[in-house]
């Protein structure tokens, strides 16, 4: 069954390694294009992430070094990586292609300067979160203490991704910037989020923030990471484990509006049998136990391609 999956990392781990794994069967990438293709995965969302640690300068080269490896690496040299810059191209992809495109996670980069990013959406970005974990000059991460919600330049931003149909994507923002990005943001996504009523930790999502989201007709693309998914005093998470998160979406009324967000290439520990993207089918498969076929296939990719071919 074909995937659209919202989130990977592999962009962040080929910049780490200066341009030196290759994109085509690099071991060392969760979400090789070999990978993808045993794992059925048909569209790939690449972030852009920028650690915190670079000062102001290095952060925009950064996003751009890591723009150039998507255009080098996995574009020029696989002819049948196609890269997706309106959502109707999805449908134009042949049997032996497979879409990629770009997203922001977080806009540390741009600083205070909305024309860098103009200049990523014409390279391509069509999905921003404003932060990371933590605070920027947009907003407040899930992880800052502060809490703060949106600054006017967030609210800035999220005009800008409103002119243009960009996707504004919630999955890292505190509760406080949450909701204020929910009464402006046209076109809303949590790209990698789980349910916080199943386990609860600051990066995952409250009945209430799903509710809101699925009222909105936005989609939440559960995450693979095993933090987000249930304790560790527990034992080790479970394709089953990572299926109660959808489970309590749909209990929430969210059957239409869930999505896959692996998080491959920038996790540190798996989900047992779904450890790279060449083992997506295995979780397709444990789907497929509890769920109807069309239910699985909105899961899997329809429920995002619905509300994207809206735009």
């Amino acid at each position: 069954m074909h995937i659209i999956d919202l989130h990977c990392d592999s962009l962040f781990r080929i910049w780490l390694a200066k341009g030196q794994l290759s994109f085509h069967d690099a071991p060392e990438l969760e979400t090789s294009k070999q990978r993808l293709i045993e794992g059925g995965v048909k569209v790939q969302g690449f972030a852009v992430f920028v650690p915190p640690n670079l000062n102001d300068t290095e952060k925009f080269q950064s996003a751009l070094d890591q723009i150039h490896y998507f255009y080098e690496e996995v574009l020029e040299k696989n002819q049948d990586i196609k890269h997706i810059t309106r959502w109707s191209d999805i449908e134009q992809l042949q049997e032996h292609e497979i879409g990629a495109f770009l997203t922001l996670e977080g806009v540390d980069p741009i600083g205070n300067d909305l024309h860098k990013l103009s200049i990523l959406y014409r390279l391509g970005v069509r999905s921003v979160g404003l932060t990371w974990n933590y605070a920027n000059l947009a907003a407040d991460g899930a992880l800052e203490p502060r809490g703060a919600g949106l600054s006017a330049f967030g609210c800035n931003i999220i005009e800008f991704n409103n002119k243009h149909k960009i996707l504004t994507d919630v999955s890292h923002l505190n509760e406080r910037g949450f909701w204020d990005t929910l009464d402006i943001a046209d076109y809303l996504i949590a790209s990698h989020s789980n349910a916080k009523a199943v386990y609860d930790h600051p990066r995952s999502l409250s009945d209430e923030q799903a509710k809101a989201l699925f009222a909105k007709d936005a989609t939440i693309h559960v995450v693979y990471f095993p933090e987000f998914i249930k304790s560790a005093a527990e034992g080790n998470a479970t394709i089953a484990d990572l299926i109660k998160h959808i489970d309590h979406f749909c209990s929430l009324g969210g059957v239409s509006n869930i999505g896959l967000g692996s998080d491959f290439d920038g996790i540190t520990s798996h989900v047992e049998q779904l450890e790279h993207a060449a083992q997506s089918q295995n979780l397709i498969n444990e789907l497929l136990k509890q769920y109807s076929e069309e239910q699985v296939r909105g899961f899997a990719y329809n429920n995002f391609l619905r509300r994207v071919n809206s735009l």
